[in-house]
């Protein structure tokens, strides 16, 4: 040996903060550690990873340097601490921490995780597609996981949805069901296995079990020990989807209904059972190649596909795609995933063909997770059940996202995603729970300068989604720690999500304005934080004068706003109706609408619901984007009613003809706030439409002409104030067409434009905007 300082060893504690907890992160630690030569221990607690490091000053900042450039795939290192220890002695002093029969300092081991004490701070990871390593093993005879459903790593599979508590261990696991057996302890213990310490670790011996049954739980196909049935369940389900049958399929988060997506009649079929009259179904593709023959798949979009989020990612649909017109009715677009699962990847390889796959529920419930609850619920609607015996512990819907140019865009953010937090700039004084909106819920805990956002809860309508909300309120505390002092909630009174808020004790309520959170959504989500022009184009908020806003120009910042202008209010006859009927916005934005086509087709109550607007009966004012964009769909007889919230919208712009570059134009009534006819637009198209001009061409030009509208305000307020940066933000701006227009139109003159791309531009997203509003306004 060497003499001098080289010898000279130190001892560090090290601290390591961020998904570092089911992501293969302590084998990482103790491979690295080993490789280094150095002694000492790693472990998981509630706030991350812990570790003790000796050896040579020189190897212990090597490895404090490789512990973040080298961090596991699935791993996000926020932040790493250390700080000098006192060198253990050669009497074995880490004698404690020996769990694998070594001994003394210039050994490492993986120590157990010690009973919890205080709030946890550990972030749980995401649920993660199968990895490649897994995919080989699932396809290879010779690999004793051949086949099996239940395949994962320490870089893949379950995550989420199964923890029931932190520290993550297999014990706070819905696995903690499973002993393993001899070989996958071997494997779990070995630092030089992918699975080592990799929690969800099981083959056929000791895992879950796939079974396919008839909804009254008559087993069809079982492993061999089930009631000596040999069929194979996932053949079995291939041969019945192939049929045209409907199966329940169960997944990460929950329930699935899956059908042939290339048969009219099993399409159809699902969508009368269901009660889904047009909104389209996700379809599953079994890889990449599979994808490009549904739908046109760009570099960003492939990226999105393959991504370990396994997203549905919405993109354009081939004309002659082979699915059945009944997956997305008169849809250009079409939803595609590819394969997440063992399970999927087993299924898709043995139907041939691409499948339907959509959530697991009746229309407007939440997706079935439980098993008995599932068979009860959607006993009516599938065929046969294929399940398995590993419990979800938490539901989680599969995520929507979108490429928009080289970024994606989130439609819904959930599994895959949540619940990662999302960093911000700024910081939160006190922990705040956000409580979001009414449709699209999402909630959001916060602390530091994480905003923890919710899975997609879904609409608060129903007391089975309120209760989905209510406990994972809970369950997202328990898990990262959180105990909330402030609560932000919408303004509006009726909001299932405002009275769970305002029942609260021992906390701080803040109300967020709807569109005021929106902004702040979208300054968030870009690291910003204002003053801007915000743009939030919507269907519904509750305003300020109790008035129901959603075309709303806004100066914001994160602590305040004001309303600088807006489409000029127009009634909804009938209240909610016209929000179900958006022929009665036609007739609220046409009162001089003799003669046209939507009159003719409500003739017996036109003159009953123009008169209704006129006297104000019923029939409130609204500044919302989306009711403007419901009246020209009805005009122009694409949607007079809708099954879906936004449908007519949407259909309106998948008519709009691309090769169209005309557009109308809106006056703006000077004032504070201005105002603007949207009317103009709807007379423009009145007008055209009597000429003769095709729908497809008048559904371009209003496009362009709400594009137009909104760069004339934007000029209008940077006139007034100066400001060069806009955010835009609403689910009218889910409207692809929409937003390159404006984008192009703003960034052609001079303006920043920032638009979302980490949480969703529509209600999904308020809650982060009400979390960095309250922190904001938190100044007690």
């Amino acid at each position: 040996g060497q003499t001098g300082t080289v010898t000279q060893r130190i001892r560090k504690a090290v601290r390591v903060e961020g998904i570092v907890q089911g992501v293969g992160f302590r084998p990482f630690v103790y491979t690295l550690a080993s490789g280094l030569s150095l002694g000492g221990l790693v472990g998981n607690d509630a706030d991350g990873v812990f570790a003790e490091v000796e050896g040579s000053a020189a190897a212990v900042e090597q490895f404090l340097r490789r512990l973040t450039d080298e961090a596991p795939p699935l791993a996000r290192v926020d932040r790493v601490r250390s700080w000098p220890l006192e060198v253990a002695d050669s009497a074995g002093q880490d004698d404690q921490y020996d769990r694998d029969g070594q001994r003394g300092p210039g050994a490492f081991t993986i120590v157990a995780s010690p009973e919890r004490s205080g709030p946890p701070r550990a972030l749980v990871s995401p649920d993660t597609a199968t990895c490649a390593d897994c995919l080989r093993e699932l396809a290879d005879p010779a690999d004793r996981r051949f086949g099996y459903p239940f395949i994962n790593c320490t870089n893949c599979g379950p995550r989420f949805t199964i923890v029931r508590d932190v520290p993550y261990d297999r014990a706070r696991t819905t696995m903690a069901a499973f002993t393993m057996c001899h070989a996958c302890q071997a494997e779990y213990r070995d630092p030089a296995n992918r699975r080592f310490h990799a929690e969800p670790t099981c083959c056929p011996a000791c895992g879950p079990t796939l079974t396919l049954t008839r909804p009254d739980g008559t087993v069809l196909a079982g492993p061999p020990a089930a009631e000596g049935l040999a069929g194979d369940p996932i053949a079995e389900a291939a041969r019945r989807l192939r049929d045209g049958q409907i199966l329940a399929v169960k997944g990460l988060g929950g329930y699935h209904l899956a059908t042939g997506a290339s048969s009219a009649q099993a399409t159809a079929t699902l969508r009368a059972r269901k009660h889904r009259e047009d909104k389209p179904f996700a379809v599953m593709a079994a890889d990449l190649a599979a994808a490009r023959t549904l739908v046109e798949v760009s570099p960003a979009a492939a990226d999105l596909l393959t991504s370990p989020a396994r997203p549905i990612v919405l993109l354009p649909r081939h004309p002659d795609a082979p699915v059945a017109p009944a997956v997305a009715p008169g849809n250009r677009q079409l939803g595609v995933m590819l394969p997440y699962t063992p399970l999927h990847h087993l299924l898709l390889a043995a139907v041939g063909g691409p499948i339907v796959l959509t959530s697991g529920n009746v229309s407007d419930e939440p997706i079935a997770y439980q098993d008995e609850d599932a068979r009860d619920r959607l006993a009516t609607i599938a065929d046969a059940f294929l399940a398995h015996d590993r419990g979800i512990h938490i539901r989680t819907d599969d995520s929507v996202a979108r490429p928009s140019g080289n970024k994606k865009t989130l439609l819904r953010r959930s599994r895959g995603y949540a619940p990662e937090p999302v960093r911000v700039r700024t910081r939160f004084r006190r922990p705040v729970l956000a409580c979001g909106a009414e449709l699209k819920n999402t909630f959001a805990l916060a602390q530091g300068d994480a905003v923890v956002i919710s899975h997609h809860i879904g609409d608060l309508e129903n007391a089975e989604t309120l209760r989905s909300f209510t406990e994972g309120i809970e369950h997202l505390g328990r898990l990262f720690g959180i105990e909330p002092a402030v609560v932000a909630h919408d303004l509006h009174p009726e909001y299932l999500s405002t009275k769970y808020a305002l029942e609260l004790d021992g906390v701080d309520l803040i109300g967020v304005q709807h569109h005021h959170a929106h902004i702040a959504s979208c300054l968030a989500d870009n690291g910003a934080d204002g003053p801007v022009i915000g743009v939030a184009f919507d269907g519904t908020g509750y305003g300020l004068d109790g008035t129901i806003w959603g075309g709303e120009f806004l100066v914001a910042e994160l602590a305040s706003f004001e309303r600088v202008g807006h489409l000029a209010p127009v009634p909804m006859p009938g209240g909610a109706a016209a929000i179900r009927q958006p022929w009665r916005m036609a007739a609220a934005y046409l009162p001089e609408s003799a003669g046209l086509a939507v009159a003719g087709r409500h003739e017996d109550q036109w003159a009953a619901v123009l008169s209704m607007a006129r006297q104000g009966v019923n029939s409130p004012l609204t500044s919302s984007a989306g009711r403007l964009f419901d009246a020209v769909s009805a005009l122009l007889g694409i949607r007079d009613t809708i099954n879906y919230e936004g449908q007519a919208a949407v259909e309106l712009e998948q008519r709009a003809d691309p090769a169209e570059r005309g557009s109308y134009r809106a006056a703006i009534t000077p004032g504070a706030p201005f105002t603007v006819a949207g009317t103009d637009l709807v007379r423009a198209a009145a007008d055209d439409l009597a000429g003769g001009a095709e729908a497809g061409v008048i559904a371009a030009r209003f496009h362009h002409g709400v594009a137009q509208l909104i760069e004339d305000g934007c000029r209008a307020v940077r006139d007034r104030t100066g400001l060069g940066t806009v955010a835009l933000s609403g689910g009218v701006f889910q409207n692809l067409l929409l937003l390159s227009e404006t984008v192009t139109r703003l960034e052609g003159r001079g303006f920043r434009v920032l638009t979302h791309a980490q949480v969703p531009c529509n209600d999904g997203g308020i809650s982060l905007g009400q979390a960095v509003i309250a922190a904001a306004q938190d100044t007690s």
